[in-house]
């Protein structure tokens, strides 16, 4: 059991980890310590990436961290933030900080089109929008006292 979840969480979003946890919690309410939770504090470094108010409102900026370009979104109309590869791969482009974002489908999922090619990703999963078999890394974003920090 704990390599399926080890191998999920490796493949997943941020909230979808927090799911993940809820389901080995005991009846009780209580969480045992696990393999799981030492998997997830030795994988996730958080990185100050900017301060909250570098980012616009309902759009994007990018932060070189690790030697990667990151896109972070401050999606203010839901109280959300999101973090992706900053590269678009339909076209090798690094522009996905730059493209609109919003909500698609019955469940509103969290969307980026890119600015030049009009591709969707997913903000929560990175899966294509599109129809395409193309897919993005995204990473978990917390905000803490003004700073915006990438778990890495």
């Amino acid at each position: 059991m704990i390599l399926d979840f080890r191998f999920q969480i490796f493949n997943c979003g941020f909230s979808e980890i927090e799911k993940l946890k809820s389901k080995i919690e005991n009846s009780d309410g209580c969480r045992p310590k696990s393999k799981i939770e030492m998997t997830l504090e030795q994988t996730i470094t958080w990185h100050l990436a900017c301060y909250a108010d570098d980012i616009p409102e309902n759009g994007g900026a990018c932060a070189l961290i690790e030697g990667e370009q990151v896109a972070i979104y401050n999606f203010s109309r839901r109280g959300e933030w999101y973090a992706t590869q900053n590269l678009c791969p339909h076209r090798q482009q690094m522009a996905l900080s730059r493209g609109m974002i919003g909500s698609t489908g019955a469940e509103s999922e969290p969307k980026v089109a890119c600015p030049f090619h009009k591709k969707t990703f997913s903000l929560k999963t990175g899966a294509c929008l599109s129809g395409d078999e193309y897919e993005i890394k995204t990473y978990p974003v917390k905000v803490e006292n003004g700073q915006v920090f990438v778990g890495i």
